[in-house]
């Protein structure tokens, strides 16, 4: 299977066929958002809680964001939902740019956001004024005890831990702070600590650091031997390029070890991404709860969250400092799955349950998988086991063809439909 797995199965309890007593401390899922589709996918994907940016001052300005002025519609829908609200404010900031983190801050507060992410000491202040909690960004590094109790005074109620934290480290860490802890569950590494890099900012002059970067680590690099004029292409091992985080072969450890949050990376990724990676830990929680989480199970779940964007997946730090295995050897995805463009909903009938769809590409089969996407809708995955055209079966349909089908989801016009076709089983054992 993947390197995680070879790497980690010998040292993680919980891949025993013994289920562990729960304990009674169930963790926030705090799932990213990029935008209103993956709001909206992550909420009713099962999240406890989204964080997000607006245009300004947070680590994913290349992600769509929001606007200050939507701040208060996102507030009133995820309260709604019991879902709770953090706002990144995670960059570092300029003098000049003080008014723009108290125009921020009156906004979410006026809004009714709960929490502020940040690290910079000048935003932490400025929380304290306003009035609004704050969280310690895991930029801020927080690796150890001491430093959280000195985030405590300042007013922090949460650290967000480096992302070099062993599972051992965190354990010591809970015993000996009061404040909530989160750590990363999922999703993207990087190559620097915590994040803090100057890579991107040194080589096309936009910083990570201010959210930024466009990630030349994850590029193929040539590397030059001027004594002798030859050349070593670096495209099989990706150096500067590490593999995703997945932590669902040993979520159970985490749970056990008192995090408060568990937090999948990924506001610049699809709503697909955020869709799978929330309701397979969402399960995985639960079924922790419930005595039911088997290794079978786990299994199972990580073959999900191959299907979606990876570039291979690590245990990251938590039992060991990562090696040469944990790095990527392609450029971009090793997903199982990709999406191909289909077509758009034309309508939908509620007391039916019937979606009428428009193919615009390719075609379709009987047994397909689909997937339908929009700002409202979120994500609505599903396998077409029947379909109607002109009013009558059909095992296929092609481009230009108008189709029917039951699906008990609630879909809208100009939602957009895809096919989720399997990756070449030899391309994908290619890329492992």
């Amino acid at each position: 299977m993947h390197n995680q797995k070879n790497k980690t199965q010998n040292k993680i309890i919980g891949m025993t066929t013994n289920l562990r007593p729960p304990t009674t401390h169930s963790p926030e899922l705090m799932a990213p958002a990029g935008d209103w589709t993956m709001l909206r996918t992550a909420v009713s994907a099962g999240a406890d809680a989204v964080y997000f940016g607006v245009d300004k001052l947070n680590m994913r300005a290349k992600a769509k964001n929001f606007s200050l002025d939507e701040l208060p519609e996102i507030a009133k829908f995820c309260k709604e939902k019991n879902v709770l609200t953090y706002l990144t404010l995670n960059t570092i900031v300029f003098e000049d740019e003080l008014t723009d983190v108290k125009e921020i801050l009156s906004a979410a507060k006026s809004a009714g956001i709960d929490r502020v992410i940040c690290w910079d000491l000048a935003v932490a202040e400025l929380c304290n004024e306003y009035e609004m909690p704050f969280c310690v960004s895991t930029q801020g590094s927080v690796s150890n005890s001491l430093s959280a109790s000195v985030y405590e005074k300042l007013g922090a109620v949460r650290i967000v831990l480096a992302r070099e934290c062993s599972l051992d480290e965190i354990k010591k860490i809970r015993a000996n702070t009061k404040l909530e802890i989160e750590a990363f569950v999922h999703g993207a590494m990087c190559i620097a600590v915590s994040g803090r890099c100057f890579m991107s900012h040194h080589l096309f002059g936009q910083s990570a650091n201010r959210g930024e970067c466009v990630q030349p680590c994850r590029r193929e690099y040539e590397v030059t031997d001027n004594s002798i004029h030859k050349t070593l292409m670096l495209g099989e091992d990706y150096v500067l390029s590490p593999n995703d985080l997945n932590t669902i072969e040993f979520i159970d450890k985490l749970i056990e070890a008192g995090i408060d949050s568990f937090k999948i990376e990924g506001r610049k990724r699809s709503p697909e991404y955020v869709a799978k990676t929330v309701s397979v830990y969402r399960k995985a929680i639960d079924l922790y709860f419930e005595n039911k989480l088997t290794p079978e199970i786990k299994k199972e779940m990580f073959e999900e969250l191959e299907k979606v964007y990876n570039r291979g997946f690590s245990a990251g730090f938590y039992f060991d400092v990562p090696s040469s295995e944990d790095y990527a050897n392609i450029y971009g995805s090793k997903a199982t799955t990709r999406k191909v463009y289909l077509g758009k909903v034309l309508n939908y009938y509620k007391k039916p349950k019937v979606a009428h769809i428009l193919i615009e590409s390719g075609k379709v089969k009987k047994n397909d998988n689909l997937l339908i996407i929009g700002e409202t809708t979120g994500v609505v995955e599903f396998k077409l086991e029947n379909m109607l055209r002109d009013d009558k079966p059909f095992d296929e349909a092609a481009k230009g063809d108008e189709i029917t089908f039951k699906l008990n989801e609630l879909v809208r016009p100009r939602d957009k439909v895809y096919v989720l076709e399997e990756v070449a089983a030899e391309a994908v054992a290619k890329n492992k």
